[in-house]
């Protein structure tokens, strides 16, 4: 998992050439006025997901094995747990089609993501979005996919 902000992206173009292309997405976008939906930047190798959601008390965390997340705050805030894969319990077995797992995990570790702010996750990296900070409120946020 890596924190950041966007204007300091470039540090981590070295990571892959896929990391580097959604991060020039992300720059490229004048993001605020962004419909919510999918937006396909090459394919189905990098693509993005526009959402605007209230945040919630609790969510399960999840896990990806075809796709690195970029989740980028548009606007509001929100908490996201992360936690190490190998640490966590399936709650819902992987489903391949949608690439996505549900998990159990004892995490007490929480990162806040701020407007402009980025997380990095990788396949080890599972990952509880959309919490609250403190009260919920709306967010607008985008996730890039990019396959590994």
């Amino acid at each position: 998992m890596i924190k950041d902000k966007l204007d300091r992206a470039n540090t981590y173009y070295i990571l892959s050439e896929g990391i580097k292309i959604g991060f020039e997405w992300l720059k490229s976008q004048d993001l605020k006025n962004l419909s919510d939906g999918k937006y396909v930047i090459d394919s189905e190798r990098i693509y993005a997901n526009v959402q605007t959601y209230l945040t919630k008390q609790s969510a399960p965390y999840e896990a990806h094995r075809e796709y690195i997340d970029i989740q980028y705050m548009i606007s509001g805030e929100e908490k996201i747990g992360v936690a190490d894969y190998s640490k966590c319990s399936i709650k819902v077995p992987y489903d391949k089609e949608k690439d996505i797992e549900f998990l159990d995990s004892n995490n007490d570790s929480y990162q806040l993501l701020r407007e402009r702010d980025f997380l990095l996750l990788f396949p080890h990296d599972a990952h509880q979005p959309s919490l609250c900070v403190e009260n919920q409120i709306n967010v607008k946020k985008v996730v890039v996919k990019v396959r590994i």
